[in-house]
């Protein structure tokens, strides 16, 4: 479980990135993480794993104080994908990156071998096992960086901006790889601006402005309430906002991600189609 409890964060600059946040995460939950550009996304995510810490208040990670814990510590329990994968992968093939964190944290070799060939399949990066990194695309970096990340397996998964760079396959791709990962029960939680990719997700949505939390509720109560998107400057989904113009037609304006639409528009003109006959 994550806990937060009124933690600040200010950086050697004098910017105030966190203003008193409380929050609770727990085990096995599925969050999305959005707001405006200086919300105070990243520095959030970068508290679970130690690599920042609170200027005032506390960061439990599963009962342990950040403040009090080495981020080598957390980082077997937390796994944090950066938004740049570049800021992240340095060693000379695809194999070498993932297998590094399982050799730090002193894996047998029976198991870096059964952990590095597991990932490299389930995120259809064998072929790249000897290749270095960097001649990979933008996309596959990311593939690789979360590859390194997921080998350990650690209960928390954080990807920070992981749609950048993904044409539509590879984030349909993506979603699935996330989906299956929470259903095993990890924890897993997106920092994000693409609205579009979180509305199919559905996970529950923390919305951050100016270093506050101003909503945090499921995926269709944030992404239709205008008001706290408005604050965070965050436009709704589109077929939000398309719902939204049409319920007059006895239509709900809830409605976030194109399966629910599809559905819902095929039972509206099949019911037309019904009246026409009479």
């Amino acid at each position: 479980m994550i806990k937060v409890e009124n933690a600040f964060f200010t950086y050697p600059s004098g910017v105030k990135a966190l203003e008193g946040l409380n929050l609770e995460i727990q085990d096995g939950e599925f969050i999305g993480i959005m707001g405006e550009n200086g919300a105070g996304k990243t520095t959030l995510v970068k508290h679970f794993n130690g690599l920042l810490k609170p200027t005032n208040g506390s960061i439990y990670i599963n009962g342990k104080n950040t403040r009090e814990t080495t981020v080598a510590e957390l980082s077997k329990n937390v796994g944090l994908v950066f938004q740049n994968p570049d800021h992240q992968l340095f060693c000379e093939t695809v194999e070498e990156e993932v297998t590094f964190g399982l050799k730090n944290f002193g894996f047998a070799e029976e198991k870096i071998v059964e952990r590095t060939d597991w990932v490299l399949n389930f995120l259809e990066l064998e072929r790249y096992r000897k290749s270095s990194p960097f001649i990979l695309s933008g996309g596959e970096r990311k593939r690789v960086a979360l590859a390194a990340v997921l080998a350990w397996d650690p209960n928390i998964l954080v990807l920070d901006e992981p749609t950048i760079g993904q044409d539509y396959l590879q984030k349909e791709r993506l979603r699935q790889y996330i989906e299956q990962l929470n259903g095993q029960g990890r924890t897993v939680i997106i920092v994000t601006h693409d609205i579009e990719f979180i509305a199919e997700c559905k996970p529950r949505i923390i919305v951050l402005s100016k270093g506050k939390i101003i909503n945090y509720a499921t995926a269709k109560e944030a992404l239709t309430n205008s008001e706290n998107l408005s604050k965070a400057s965050i436009f709704p989904p589109q077929i939000a906002q398309l719902f939204t113009q049409i319920a007059d037609l006895g239509l709900p304006k809830d409605v976030i991600d194109v399966y629910e639409a599809k559905v819902l528009i095929e039972n509206l003109l099949k019911g037309g189609k019904r009246n026409e006959g009479v």
